[in-house]
């Protein structure tokens, strides 16, 4: 998967997403044991395409590399790419990608009535109430979260 960066921001790094390419990668469609071993070897005729399976709708998905800690609770961490669909319709409790007041932000959407709060998933960040005073515009879902170890 080769990135190529269209922006950089403070708290998020933007790539286009490129799914010209296929990949087939073994695939344990059995699942693999966190318990005791099992043999998976098997299992391992079936191919899976990362682009088919996390990419849904290719022209309006980005990639972002995440810059910070706000999120730490909701399993994403500084240095993680997220997969960004704009298509996809806002809603309560989904993390999405935020703009507001000149910043991309990454942060839980929560919904109240005419209010919109910003949630971090870290108690060191406290809720940012959207107004009408801010420039605000909710940029994309999240759809998942690919770490690094």
């Amino acid at each position: 998967m080769k990135l190529r960066k269209i922006y950089n921001a403070k708290t998020i790094e933007f790539y286009n997403v490129d799914t010209s390419t296929e990949i087939n990668l073994p695939f344990v469609s059995s699942g693999i044991s966190a318990g005791f071993p099992s043999p998976a070897d098997d299992f391992l005729d079936i191919n899976i395409d990362l682009n088919k399976h996390l990419i849904k709708n290719p022209s309006t998905t980005f990639y972002g590399r995440v810059r910070g800690d706000s999120m730490i609770n909701a399993g994403i961490s500084n240095g993680d790419l997220l997969i960004i669909d704009k298509s996809l319709e806002p809603g309560d409790n989904k993390i999405a990608v935020c703009f507001i007041d000149g910043e991309f932000t990454v942060k839980r959407i929560q919904i109240e009535k005419d209010i919109i709060w910003l949630i971090a998933e870290n108690d060191a960040y406290a809720p940012i109430k959207v107004t009408k005073e801010n420039d605000f515009i909710i940029w994309g879902i999240v759809t998942n979260v690919i770490k690094s170890f």
